[in-house]
């Protein structure tokens, strides 16, 4: 998911801790969804679920994880994806692909108790689909918790709304965010501690990168940027074959982007996809505004409904309420 550009930000990446992180902060929500049902499932990879047998992954992590942010002094406003541009397609299509495979070779791997094949599988199969989108907005309205509808893709209105200086930051873990331009992006306070990966328990912890020292140390513009994520590949286009991020950034440094292309993609029209990054659809329509939660409407849709811990629930709205309590209500809410 995402640009490729991981191998030339490593030097750019500023590990923080969470008690650094406070704020108000643009949440990637369709991006934060899927890291919770990618990593919130048993040993097989089977997700947690209801007595009617529906998913309810996100839940937990969106409980949880919001109540951890509010704990730490950072203010979250989560923001979903609207209709996905024409030019995504492509990807929409591979990713849908992708996912249907996973799901055979995981019930496959589950019929010949291949548990660790299992869980990689079904990581792979998850997908956020309409049931997890209303009802995650749902539980944010009984925490009251803002959230924003975007008009196309969430990382741009995130962006939008950290640029125009009413947030402090955006989550996500896709580098995409940097290419629509945002100051400050916080990557891995979706899925920091200790996790599973290639059946090796391993602790991630947040980080945060800086578009201008980005830009700075690597002595380039931010349409330099779009550039190489144009030759590497997007979710908007196909990257140039063989390609990869240290051989972009120097490309674009011998500003030679639109030489590479005519010789290599001939046929490829990269403006529309550069006109994208630079000037995305994005929205005023929103108020941000952070309010009591409705305990009792917690309650209902976590425990009466979706079969959660009464004990973990009350808990949770407990500390929050505590919490809360030490500040003034103009800090809080």
């Amino acid at each position: 998911m995402g640009v490729a550009l991981r191998e030339v930000l490593t030097d750019y990446k500023v590990p923080v801790g969470w008690d650094a992180l406070s704020g108000c902060a643009a949440i990637d929500g369709n991006n934060a969804l899927y890291q919770f049902l990618s990593i919130i499932r048993q040993q097989d990879g089977t997700p947690l679920m209801n007595r009617e047998g529906k998913v309810t992954s996100h839940l937990s992590g969106l409980f949880f994880r919001t109540a951890r942010f509010l704990e730490y002094g950072l203010k979250p406003v989560y923001v979903f994806d609207g209709k996905p541009p024409d030019l995504k397609s492509s990807t929409i299509a591979k990713r849908r692909e992708v996912r249907d495979k996973a799901g055979i070779a995981w019930e496959q791997a589950r019929k010949e108790g291949d548990t660790e094949e299992s869980y990689k599988q079904a990581r792979a199969a998850s997908r956020v689909d309409e049931w997890v989108v209303s009802s995650s907005k749902e539980l944010l309205s009984a925490m009251g918790i803002p959230f924003v509808d975007a008009p196309s893709e969430g990382e741009a209105q995130a962006a939008y709304m950290v640029q125009k200086g009413e947030l402090d930051f955006s989550v996500s873990q896709d580098y995409d965010s940097l290419l629509f331009g945002v100051p400050v992006l916080v990557r891995n306070l979706a899925i920091s501690g200790k996790r599973r990966f290639h059946g090796r328990t391993v602790v991630v912890e947040p980080e945060r990168l800086y578009l201008s020292k980005i830009l700075e140390g690597l002595n380039i513009s931010r349409d330099n940027l779009i550039e190489m994520s144009i030759l590497i590949g997007t979710d908007f286009n196909d990257g140039i074959k063989g390609i990869g991020p240290k051989t972009a950034l120097k490309i674009v440094r011998n500003d030679a982007f639109q030489e590479t292309l005519d010789k290599k993609a001939p046929d490829f029209d990269p403006r529309p996809v550069i006109e994208f990054f630079r000037s995305p659809p994005v929205t005023d329509d929103y108020t941000i505004s952070w309010n009591k939660p409705d305990e009792s409407a917690v309650r209902e849709m976590l425990c009466s409904v979706n079969d959660f811990s009464p004990e973990r629930v009350d808990a949770v709205l407990t500390k929050m309420r505590t919490t809360a309590g030490q500040k003034t209500l103009d800090q809080w809410f």
